[in-house]
């Protein structure tokens, strides 16, 4: 008999794999699978099929399938959900904390939706389930998990732990037990090394710690993120508008939305305009760049007419058109930078950050320098090095001193104006502001020319 090859994540076990489904060896799929990590699991049933991944989920048991699905990309899990009945989906969300359900549930319609939830046994979890739904996702109602432990100020240390083990049943991970009052008020958390050296008559209220950081429901993903990271925090409890505890936030969900979020940032500042991954169909992912590059293409044909309006000019001096890239490439080199120090501030905000006004300030004053630096450079080695007239050194070296200040202004302003309006910074930082100060430097390169050569 052929033995059992262990998991690994591999392309061998890959094929391994694909073959144990194609001739349904339920023993080598479920023995080899077994003690796997479910992240390493769920990187295998990402790079299956849809008919695949699911075969290998059924074969496996209810909580360990849930965990799996929660690991999955957004792309795979759609595939699997979709194939599945509400109340086969239901079995496996019985198994999940009300805010994996939740971010399971938003892929699908809203009759779908209802569908699943129908059929979950658990009413508290259904009852969770729907009042998490009511959050947007990215705000802290939206990350947290109804499944949490709490102690009341008035219990005893005996009370407290028979109420630990009731609760810890459906509670994955214990980092504190927050202290409510009889009304449901967040009082502070009391930390188990605390309740288990404490007498068994001691009072919860004696030995908590008031001092407990908090977050609404309302407040921002970003903010929550900030702030666990602040103070370096494993959870943190969520209240509602009248102080009452309603759930808590886990720094692993923290983590996923710092991810998701930076990579929407990086998309935006490479201009693409939607979240596509590299395994995504060439359709997609030529859909999501194309609107910046066309952008980027237009601007390049207007550069084009800026340089053409300037043609009689440039027939004086033709050496003028062999400093155009130079300018071009400047403009933009010298907005990325500003605009990417902007975003980067905008990004970690803090009450000791510099107002709008000393922001634009400071970045005038970097380009003031970096300007007068690079133009100095610019002459000398035009006039020097390249062996061309004075004027025509001082016309290119102050051109770039020109085109510095305006792509340092335009990268230090656009992110700060989006960012006012509540549109993400980030998308100044790519093709925009490239695009932009292209244009403009070729403006002020043969604005300057026509000043001094007189063309």
């Amino acid at each position: 008999m052929e033995p059992i090859k262990s998991f690994s994540l591999s392309k061998e076990y890959l094929e391994s794999l694909r073959e144990g489904i194609d001739n349904q060896k339920i023993d080598f799929i479920q023995e080899s699978l077994e003690g796997a990590n479910v992240a390493d699991i769920a990187a295998i049933l990402d790079e299956l099929n849809m008919e695949e991944a699911l075969y290998v989920l059924r074969l496996l048991s209810a909580e360990i399938a849930a965990d799996i699905l929660i690991e999955l990309e957004e792309d795979s899990l759609l595939r699997v959900i979709r194939e599945m009945e509400p109340s086969e989906l239901a079995a496996f969300i019985e198994h999940m904390d009300s805010d994996d359900a939740v971010d399971i549930l938003i892929l699908m319609s809203f009759k779908e939706r209802e569908e699943v939830i129908s059929y979950l046994t658990e009413k508290e979890k259904s009852a969770n389930i729907l009042d998490l739904l009511r959050y947007d996702e990215d705000s802290a109602g939206g990350l947290m998990a109804k499944e949490f432990i709490k102690a009341n100020q008035n219990w005893n240390v005996v009370q407290t732990i028979e109420e630990i083990r009731r609760q810890a049943e459906r509670v994955e991970k214990i980092f504190s037990i927050y202290v409510v009052d009889n009304k449901q008020h967040l009082l502070g958390r009391v930390s188990l090394k605390k309740i288990i050296l404490a007498a068994s008559d001691t009072k919860i209220m004696d030995i908590y710690e008031p001092d407990i950081v908090s977050v609404p429901t309302h407040a921002d993903g970003e903010e929550v993120a900030e702030i666990m990271r602040k103070y370096d925090l494993e959870s943190i409890p969520v209240v509602n508008a009248k102080n009452r505890l309603v759930g808590r936030i886990t720094v692993d969900d923290v983590l996923d939305l710092i991810r998701e979020q930076s990579e929407e940032d990086i998309q935006a500042m490479t201009g693409i305009s939607a979240d596509v991954e590299e395994s995504d169909s060439i359709f997609k992912i030529s859909k999501a760049r194309l609107p910046w590059l066309l952008i980027g293409v237009i601007g390049g044909l207007m550069g084009a007419q800026i340089i053409g309006f300037f043609e009689e000019g440039l027939s004086k001096y033709i050496a003028l058109a062999s400093f155009i890239p130079l300018v071009a490439a400047t403009g933009g080199n010298v907005g990325i930078q500003s605009s990417s120090l902007v975003v980067q501030t905008l990004a970690s905000k803090s009450v000791f950050d510099d107002t709008p006004w000393q922001r634009f300030i400071k970045g005038v004053s970097i380009a003031l320098v970096n300007g007068v630096v690079l133009g100095i450079f610019v002459f000398l080695v035009v006039h020097f090095v390249y062996g061309f007239e004075s004027i025509f050194g001082v016309t290119v070296g102050l051109a770039m001193f020109c085109v510095v200040l305006l792509a340092s202004f335009m990268g230090t302003v656009t992110p700060l104006v989006l960012d006012k309006f509540g549109i993400n910074p980030a998308i100044a930082s790519g093709p925009f502001i490239t695009t932009a100060n292209d244009l403009l430097g070729l403006a002020v390169y043969f604005g300057v020319a026509m000043a001094l050569l007189k063309l």
